[in-house]
């Protein structure tokens, strides 16, 4: 039996105590609010939140309206039934249409976590799901009911909700004041059994890893294979695309110009370079050099356009997609990750480097002679032909059946005109050198001095909050979660995950280089792996991966149960030959045997088909490397048409002649 907001189950309270949503909530919060539900879980209220509070539930309404996070204690009974409670104290009408709940992995104090997942009304772009935390007998229910523009643009502040939601009595583990180990032999052993566990648990073909400490590098090289069914193994010089690892080779291109007198990281952008311009006037006046590499300017991430015209686009073309661009929180507000203003960034010092040269070619040049010559990254490079001709790791990802493949590059190669967001290739021994340098503050290992402190380090001071304890720099991330600074940043691309990390205090960085799309689990619990390893920190990274193995095999296959592949063919009947979008191009339907494919010129994809409750149809890419978009079925009479949103916006795709 679950009684909610008192600490006794005792029948017929839950129904007793007054909805939060009748409750008038109260002024949106000038800073955040530290808060603690009946059962003393401790959670953080954002800015600009407001709060609405009944018996034993606490509810934070985001600014924006329609879209809120509900905390629901309760004792006894099981998650199910803690759940049920949880809805009915949310809104009067019945829970949404569930699909699914899982058991995750126990954590931060917690003796059970069970998560549901539910399906939003039809029309309506919102995420909903809920989740049960146990501590004894005692229940804190989460439940999250959110429109996707709204979740997209205040996930940072999402972030420092739920990760600040701890039960109570519970402290997470600090490092600070304690005194960095040596990483000897069997130091050094507990990080790569870590590496080659995650190798086989998340079915991970190669890696690429270098660690370095006091400017000695410890391990330079690689463990397993750069392609399935291929025997060459992946060593220090295999070449892996890096993601937006890139984003601060490319701030520290700009902190070099910086040095030299060319800028400083206060100079108005429109000053140095009069064709940059944002859809909005007022914030285009407002943005210095640091704003296009902080995610502080308040655009939204904004991918489709380069996703499905970058085999069209040039340098320049970055321009035209920022000059439509408008920002959807106040200036300098809110963490928003926007790749096309990072790329703009580095075009800028192109620009400002070489102004009568083409955009992409002085950029080109200027990493070259600024970063990478000085560095001794002879490997490192943005010439697809040249490390697709060399020792590289091809990409991998799973098809819809769950097994791992070789997975396409072409929308990889879409990101080639807007690269300075991270688009290179590198090594472990390159990215290395990089991280060295870092540490030693801008000294090269023969003590020369490569760049003054001040512009380098300026690149590590929080410009936004992106997280609980975790902060964005200038194409750095800042991390002080475990009580010590963390200086680190990931690097996605299809079929590749990458990671970098430092600590400047004690003297210790690393490389993580992956070729597949299962190693972003990797990077986290190598980054908690070290700092058990440098301190002597609670084991969690083992079980921690071994949690992401089980998620792993458990859900491999899944996408099998839920999508029709090939396409029924009532549903391709129904489709046009031919669709257009005036910002995205021309999408071709075309079949290959059993398959339907979606072609766009610069990459294709199978599609598969799902069905929903409310009788509309979801055409979703499945193939390695290019799946995971959805496109909705919108016919209207006399033109059919076909959906994608990326919020908070949507695209159209017209049937065309």
């Amino acid at each position: 039996m679950v009684a909610l907001g008192l600490l006794v189950a005792t029948p017929g309270v839950a129904a007793a105590q007054p909805s939060p949503s009748a409750v008038a909530a109260a002024a949106p919060l000038g800073v955040d609010a530290p808060l603690k539900t009946l059962n003393g879980t401790g959670l953080v209220a954002p800015r600009g939140w407001s709060i609405r509070k009944a018996a034993g539930v606490i509810r934070l309404d985001a600014p924006e309206g329609g879209s809120s996070i509900l905390f629901a204690d309760t004792t006894g009974g099981d998650a199910d039934a803690a759940v049920a409670a949880a809805w009915a104290a949310y809104r009067a009408e019945a829970a949404p249409t569930s699909t699914g709940a899982k058991d995750r992995p126990v954590r931060d104090g917690w003796d059970q976590i069970r998560v549901y997942s539910y399906r939003a009304p039809a029309g309506e772009a919102r995420t909903i799901w809920a989740r049960a935390l146990r501590k004894g007998d005692r229940w804190t229910v989460v439940l999250q009911d959110m429109a996707d523009d709204v979740l997209e643009k205040r996930d940072s502040q999402v972030e420092v909700i739920l990760n600040k939601l701890l039960p109570a009595g519970y402290a997470r583990e600090t490092f600070a004041g304690r005194t960095a180990h040596k990483i000897d032999a069997a130091r050094l052993a507990a990080l790569t059994d870590l590496i080659e566990t995650a190798r086989t648990d998340l079915d991970i073909p190669g890696v690429g890893f270098g660690l370095i400490q006091d400017d000695k590098i410890l391990f330079e090289g690689g463990f397993g294979v750069r392609e399935l069914g291929k025997p060459e193994p992946v060593d220090a010089d295999t070449a892996f695309m890096i993601g937006s690892n890139g984003k601060a080779l490319t701030t520290l291109m700009l902190a070099k110009l910086v040095e030299q007198g060319k800028m400083n990281w206060e100079t108005p952008v429109s000053s140095l370079w009069p064709a940059f311009r944002l859809g909005d006037a007022a914030t285009t006046a407002k943005v210095r050099v640091k704003h296009l590499v902080c995610a502080c300017t308040g655009l939204p991430r904004q991918d489709l356009p380069w996703i499905f015209q970058g085999d069209q686009a040039q340098a320049s073309t970055v321009l035209t997609w920022l000059s439509t661009m408008k920002p959807t929180s106040d200036f300098g507000d809110l963490y928003q990750y926007s790749n096309l203003l990072a790329a703009s960034g580095g075009y800028l010092g192109a620009h400002v480097r070489e102004p009568d040269r083409e955009l992409g070619a002085a950029y080109d040049a200027a990493m070259q002679a600024l970063v990478f010559d000085p560095l001794g990254m002879s490997r490192t490079t943005f010439d697809y032909a040249k490390a697709l001709a060399g020792n590289h790791a091809a990409p991998h990802a799973l098809d819809i059946d769950g097994r791992q493949q070789v997975a396409v590059m072409g929308l990889n190669a879409a990101g080639i005109p807007s690269r300075p967001d991270g688009g290179e290739w590198s090594t472990a021994r390159d990215m290395l050198a990089y991280v060295r340098m870092e540490l030693a503050k801008g000294r090269l290992p023969s003590g020369q001095r490569y760049i003054a402190e001040g512009p380098l380090l300026a690149r590590r001071i929080p410009q936004v909050t992106e997280g609980s304890d975790e902060y964005y720099g200038m194409g750095l991330k800042i991390d002080r979660i475990w009580g010590v600074p963390v200086i680190h940043h990931g690097g996605s691309q299809y079929g590749y995950r990458a990671d970098m990390i430092w600590l400047p205090d004690q003297g210790v960085g690393a490389v993580i280089l992956t070729n597949s799309d299962s190693g972003a689990a990797l990077r986290s619990a190598f980054r908690r792996r070290l700092l058990e390893v440098l301190f002597d920190g609670e084991p969690k990274a083992a079980a921690d991966l071994a949690n992401y193995g089980k998620a792993f095999k458990a859900n491999r296959g899944e996408g099998r149960q839920t999508l029709t592949a090939p396409i029924d063919p009532a549903v391709i009947d129904k489709l046009a030959a031919r669709y257009a979008n005036p910002n995205l191009g021309d999408l071709v339907v075309r079949r290959e045997g059993d398959r339907t494919v979606f072609d766009f010129g610069g990459w294709a994809s199978e599609v598969a088909s799902r069905k929903n409750d409310d009788g509309s149809v979801t055409l979703v890419t499945i193939t390695p490397g290019a799946d995971g978009y959805e496109f909705e079925v919108a016919d209207s009479p006399g033109r059919r048409g076909l959906v994608i949103r990326e919020e908070p916006r949507s695209y159209t795709f017209a049937e065309a002649p």
